[in-house]
């Protein structure tokens, strides 16, 4: 038996402010009233407003989530003073470069780039760290901006634009008679492609991981990749791989709403441990549908539109290297089809069952991370405060067991937790983004664990009126390899 050990993690934002008229929330109340769009393009942020914002650089590594604390409400008012691009494993990507890397992951010839766009845009790519000559040959020389115009007219292209409105490309549409190729759902995985290629290329450069290392890879997005016969059929993980060097590997994808990522990290886990495999990367890339989702709530509070963002994630677990944090698969909590729908039920079987199991108790986690969703994207739409909702949950169930007073069920939030700071979509915040800090914060003997709790909606799909749940510890390395 081999011990599984995160080796890293990366985080990783693309602000794409021009595509949040094509989130599925926005494009629905945009054909219904035109007008809405320039309500849209009047309240997005620029670029140095997205690098500034305080949880974008806790998102990516440069602040700890208790710097939070520190700056005065609201957050898209109180910038940070020397915010930065690129954090230890990740960075926040500007929307002009990421075209580039739309392009780069366009196998098909779909993406379809101005030439003189294109030319500005290599110049600007040639110097970013993960860029090689290979990527810079796959983005080709553009083409001319009256057969962008033309494809557009032929109503089986959507546009694409920068700083709101210039319009620098287009998406084309894979078959015109069937619906899931249509140029907003490839689109939507193109995003997702390109975003979890920066993401695992951060892991891999990050943590000296050669591509040629890795075995297999677990997807873990929101997307569904297919054609009319197979919806949702398609394996996203093997298509990043194959751009980002991975020979060696194979790979599959693992979906169940938000708790996707959290489920591939145990199976990731498990396959280490067996010995079927050394090196095993999780990969999720960003949700383009979600851009915007909460649009309404931020016009009306007069602030900006702070869904303007994807996030992607990378992890590396593999083989005890004697050093980085062990997950311990003893550990591992799900919620069981028997176990109930309400809070208290999800929470027993996440969090209480397999602390039990190895003999702690709730307040023998340093830190819990939940649903990290940032409470400035969900309250001002009314839907609150989400981490603080679960944490106090979890601090309910404390109080129960006898751990703790019930006055201090305020403080947990605090003390065992943490503000949200995540960009809001579900596979994205559902405590995984935590994992950054976590690593460092337990080899920096901050903490000595740290357990992982998500909670996934499979009632969305109609299928079923279950929830889902999974969870994880991950807690301080010994010092010397096991297995």
């Amino acid at each position: 038996m081999f011990t599984p050990v995160i080796k890293g993690t990366s985080n990783v934002i693309v602000h794409t402010p021009s595509l949040v008229r094509h989130g599925s929330k926005p494009e629905r109340e945009i054909q219904k009233d035109p007008s809405l769009l320039d309500k849209i393009l009047g309240n997005l942020r620029s670029y140095e407003e997205a690098v500034a914002y305080p949880p974008n650089q806790v998102f990516i590594g440069n602040l700890r989530p208790s710097g939070l604390l520190g700056f005065e409400g609201p957050w898209y008012k109180s910038a940070v003073s020397d915010a930065k691009r690129f954090g230890s494993s990740g960075e926040i990507m500007p929307e002009d470069e990421f075209y580039g890397w739309l392009k780069i992951s366009d196998e098909y010839e779909l993406v379809l780039l101005e030439e003189g766009f294109l030319s500005d845009l290599k110049f600007k790519l040639e110097h970013h760290p993960l860029l090689t000559a290979n990527d810079l040959k796959r983005l080709g020389n553009g083409v001319s901006e009256a057969l962008i115009e033309e494809k557009i007219s032929s109503a089986h292209a959507i546009p694409l634009y920068i700083e709101k409105t210039k319009l620098i490309g287009c998406m084309l549409g894979g078959h015109e008679e069937d619906h899931n190729l249509i140029a907003e759902i490839l689109l939507e995985n193109l995003c997702n492609k390109a975003s979890g290629l920066v993401a695992m290329r951060h892991a891999l450069k990050s943590f000296d991981i050669n591509p040629e290392q890795i075995d297999y890879l677990i997807g873990c997005d929101e997307e569904a990749v297919g054609d009319r016969y197979q919806r949702g059929g398609g394996n996203m993980a093997k298509s990043i791989a194959e751009l980002a060097g991975c020979v060696n590997a194979s790979g599959s994808d693992i979906k169940s709403f938000c708790c996707a990522p959290t489920h591939a990290v145990v199976v990731a886990a498990s396959l280490v441990q067996s010995g079927l495999y050394n090196e095993v990367l999780v990969i999720g890339g960003g949700c383009m549908a979600k851009l915007g989702m909460k649009y309404a709530g931020h016009l009306k509070h007069k602030m900006p539109i702070l869904e303007d963002q994807m996030g992607a994630i990378a992890i590396l677990v593999g083989r005890d290297d004697g050093k980085s944090p062990v997950i311990r698969l003893d550990a591992v909590g799900k919620h069981n089809i028997a176990a109930g729908s309400s809070a208290q039920a999800i929470y027993r079987s996440l969090v209480v069952d397999p602390l039990e199991r190895i003999g702690k108790r709730i307040l023998d986690v340093d830190k819990y991370a939940v649903e990290m969703h940032n409470p400035e994207v969900t309250e001002p739409n009314g839907n609150g405060n989400v981490p603080r909702t679960n944490y106090r949950t979890i601090a309910g169930m404390a109080v129960l067991k006898g751990e703790m007073a019930k006055e201090k069920i305020p403080d947990f939030e605090i003390s065992y937790g943490m503000p949200g700071f995540s960009p809001t979509q579900g596979h994205i915040a559902a405590a995984i983004p935590f994992l950054v800090h976590a690593r460092e914060m337990i080899m920096n003997q901050e903490i000595k664990n740290a357990m992982f709790v998500a909670k996934g909606s499979l009632f969305l799909g109609k299928m079923t009126k279950l929830s889902d749940g999974m969870s994880f510890l991950i807690e301080k390395n010994k010092g010397v390899k096991v297995g």
